[in-house]
């Protein structure tokens, strides 16, 4: 019996990991921006939000970084955040860079203003090629 191939299935599979960790920061964005625009002073904020999401100050700071959270305490955070069970888990277009995104991209646009159309063409080219799946063996 012959072996075959099965055809690659190329769709995006989501990483809740980061999605939850990106999630949770647009929440702290959008928390420290009403807190800002209501008066209250930034030194504590995020003592204050980890307060509101029943945690301590140094779990909060491990979110951040790179602890994963878990479904335990995702739903926590969504639930004390009004937002739906899953919330945390969804891929958002809307979410902020993360600040390696934010130095990526500096880069990127550094590197594509420092170059000319044949270097901005090798560019656009390496990226796409990082960026598309590979294609299935035949």
């Amino acid at each position: 019996m012959p072996f075959e191939l099965v055809p690659d299935c190329t769709h995006h599979v989501p990483n809740i990991t980061l999605n939850r960790r990106l999630n949770a920061l647009a929440l702290f964005q959008a928390y420290a921006e009403k807190a800002l625009a209501s008066g209250v002073a930034p030194k504590g904020l995020e003592q204050a939000f980890a307060a509101t999401l029943q945690i301590s100050p140094s779990m909060w700071s491990q979110i951040k970084s790179s602890r994963p959270i878990g479904d335990k305490l995702a739903r926590q955070i969504e639930a004390l955040c009004a937002k739906p069970a899953g919330w945390l888990d969804e891929l958002r277009a809307d979410t902020a860079p993360t600040p390696a995104e934010s130095a990526f991209l500096d880069l990127a646009l550094a590197a594509w203003r420092a170059t000319n159309v044949a270097g901005r063409k090798a560019l656009r080219a390496q990226l796409k090629a990082i960026a598309e799946p590979p294609a299935a063996p035949r």
